[in-house]
């Protein structure tokens, strides 16, 4: 196998991991909190303390430098789907929106290289 492949697959399997998990953690999260996904609760929670605010501005920044990359990329590369990466990453989460960006890319790359040879 082509190692470009076999590098689409891991970010396909990070992407899926990333569904996964945080989906996980906000179904437990609605068990411990109620039914519904209290958005401020789950603010207020996530700056409960120096570590939880570290991980959330961690997250807020990264995740807001790497979504303007993906744009600017996805129009680079002219990428199909991109709306698909942008509305993952808020009804699913940033975990799952950029390895999927990746996988995506990456399968561009392939297609882009194959055109050329």
């Amino acid at each position: 196998m082509e190692s470009s492949f076999i590098l689409s697959i891991i970010y396909l399997l990070f992407a899926i991991a990333g569904a996964v998990f945080p989906t996980l953690a906000n179904i437990d999260f609605m068990v411990q909190y109620g039914p519904s996904f209290d958005i401020q609760k789950f603010i207020q929670l996530a700056n409960i303390n120096p570590a939880a605010q570290s991980l959330s501005r961690d997250l807020i920044v990264g995740a807001g430098a790497m979504t303007v990359w993906i744009i600017v990329e996805s129009i680079r590369l002219r990428m199909k789907h991109l709306w698909v990466i942008l509305l993952g990453t808020f009804l699913v989460s940033f975990a799952f929106a950029a390895p999927l960006f990746l996988f995506l890319r990456e399968r561009r790359l392939i297609e882009l290289d194959n055109t050329v040879s």
